[in-house]
């Protein structure tokens, strides 16, 4: 045993105040996928009845997963790929995927708030005219969906994406608690109160009662059906921003003595009652556009980018005082799409500054011109929406559900160390958690998330994706492609040697190990007490309080 202290970790930032990180896990948390995936995912697995299996995918794989998670970050004070490193050397590439799958999401999240900024200004004229397919498709993106990469500029779309980028840039710069802290504290509430307003105005537009009816009628005969569990389990996974590096990132600025699991409780539950309200919003706007077409309401569903740019406008058009709503409707994407990419970029800038020794600035800087380059290469021609589309398949069907099962085995099944997070929560938070939170991520999630990931590969290699409409070149290089620079990119990250600090100051008096698979020695405790844990990954006392 060694009890060498003397080599210091370097000072990390913190949240100021636990109300900022809160409201930026929050700000992860909601995104793009409450507004326009939930819904939709709702009404075909079930209806009201979905709320049964959702409710129990948040409280038996969701909240769970963001405990560990927390307790990942917080316990060895990290990125990814530092956090991972700090637990056993040969699991720092299981860091590096969590990074790959934030890089890859961010680049082409950012153009879909490009887009959504556009129309929040296009709504005042109702500028998509009276055919909105035609001109999201046509006019707005001018779309070649099967070019596989395009060398056309779209020039509006070119123009917002790069000032998109250039406040995320921004943000992040100004560091963990002035830029995320601070903007989560003003965009939040400003997303709250301008969805409120939309779901508000919905709600009284004629019709909207009959589509609450078909959202939350409930289908009872549905919850025999095993699909409609693993759509449940699925929704949280996606929604909850758990199992890929964000909230694991986001803990590591924590103040020591933050409790964990009321945050993880608060940050679940805000998650979902801003699904439920986006839902109640969605469908009461579509069911105005059933009455108005004449129509039943299962005819005017939809999900995903053709429900924000094309069912939505479509309905602005029918409605009273139309732009109004399509402001705050498309103003409240814009809001949410930030909140989650300043957290998915925090991700890469986050790793890439530990594992190089980088000031905050130059790390953001650096790494946020490059991926703006990148995004802007791919994501501002006229074959953005096909590469958009089979890398968000991939990304989110394939690496993230993957990468958190890698997870849970590398962290249990292999290393046995759950028991040792369980403890690092329970030092900490107010509600404790036991067997029942190790039986829910060690037992409950790696069966769904096995058989989610099973699944969607046999679909894949199957069917393939698109009906048709991509071509095989545009699968292997956008989706295939992609999963596997991020597997090799992983491995090749995590043989390059490690310019910042890799050692982590335990509790004062405690006995300190050294991890022979280290190339330098990691301090982590091998036997502490509650007390003793509440300052793990703290030189003193006094950096402590």
């Amino acid at each position: 045993m060694s009890t060498d202290t003397t080599t210091a970790s370097p000072s990390r930032e913190v949240f100021s105040s636990r109300l900022a990180f809160l409201l930026a896990a929050i700000g992860s948390a909601v995104g793009l996928g409450n507004i326009w995936r939930f819904p939709y995912v709702a009404y075909e697995n079930g209806g009201g009845a979905f709320l049964v299996p959702y409710i129990i995918a948040l409280l038996t794989a969701g909240i769970p997963l963001l405990f560990l998670d927390y307790a990942l970050g917080h316990r060895f004070r990290g990125s990814a790929p530092l956090a991972f490193r700090r637990i056993k050397a040969w699991a720092e590439p299981v860091g590096w995927i969590q990074v790959g799958i934030s890089f890859f999401i961010t680049i082409y999240y950012a153009a879909i708030i490009a887009w959504a900024g556009l129309y929040t200004v296009k709504s005042f004229t109702k500028a998509w005219g009276a055919d909105p397919n035609t001109y999201f498709f046509s006019d707005f993106l001018k779309m070649e969906a099967d070019q596989t990469f395009s060398t056309s500029i779209v020039s509006q779309i070119a123009i917002t994406l790069a000032l998109v980028w250039i406040v995320a840039i921004v943000v992040l710069a100004m560091g963990v608690d002035e830029g995320i802290g601070k903007t989560a504290k003003i965009f939040m509430p400003i997303l709250t109160v301008l969805f409120i307003i939309v779901v508000i105005q919905a709600l009284f537009l004629p019709g909207a009662s009959g589509g609450l009816d078909a959202l939350f009628t409930p289908n009872w005969s549905a919850l025999k059906n095993p699909s409609v569990w693993v759509a449940a389990y699925g929704q949280i996974f996606f929604s909850l921003s758990v199992g890929f590096g964000i909230m694991l990132t986001y803990s590591s600025y924590l103040k020591p003595r933050t409790n964990l699991t009321g945050t993880g409780l608060v940050t679940g539950f805000a998650n979902s009652s801003f699904e439920v309200l986006a839902g109640i919003g969605v469908f009461a706007a579509l069911g105005y556009m059933s009455m108005q077409q004449n129509v039943p309401v299962d005819e005017v569903v939809s999900s995903g980018i053709g429900l924000a740019f094309i069912a939505f406008p479509t309905i602005i058009n029918q409605m009273p005082m139309g732009a109004i709503f399509g402001t705050l409707f498309f103003g409240s994407l814009t809001v949410a799409g930030f909140t989650s990419m300043f957290s998915l970029l925090e991700v890469v800038v986050s790793a890439v500054k530990d594992k190089l020794d980088l000031p905050r600035k130059t790390a953001a800087v650096s790494v946020g011109v490059a991926m703006a380059l990148i995004s802007l290469a791919l994501f501002s021609t006229t074959s953005a929406l096909a590469t958009l589309d089979i890398m968000d398949k991939f990304t989110n069907n394939v690496g993230i559900v993957a990468v958190a099962l890698i997870s849970i085995v590398v962290i249990d099944w292999i290393l046995r160390r759950i028991g040792e997070f369980a403890l690092h929560l329970n030092a900490v938070s107010s509600f404790h958690v036991g067997t029942i939170w190790r039986i829910c991520v060690v037992n409950i999630t790696t069966i769904v998330l096995g058989y989610t990931l099973l699944q969607e590969l046999m679909t894949l290699v199957r069917e393939g994706y698109g009906g048709g409409d991509y071509s095989n070149t545009q699968l292997i290089m956008w989706g295939w492609g992609v999963l596997a620079v991020i597997l090799v990119g992983s491995f090749m990250l995590s043989v390059m040697p490690w310019r910042g600090e890799v050692s982590l100051i335990g509790p004062p008096g405690s006995d300190f190990g050294v991890d022979p698979d280290m190339e330098r020695t990691i301090e982590i405790p091998q036997k502490y007490t509650p007390q003793e844990t509440r300052h793990a990954g703290f030189a003193s006392e006094q950096e402590a309080k």
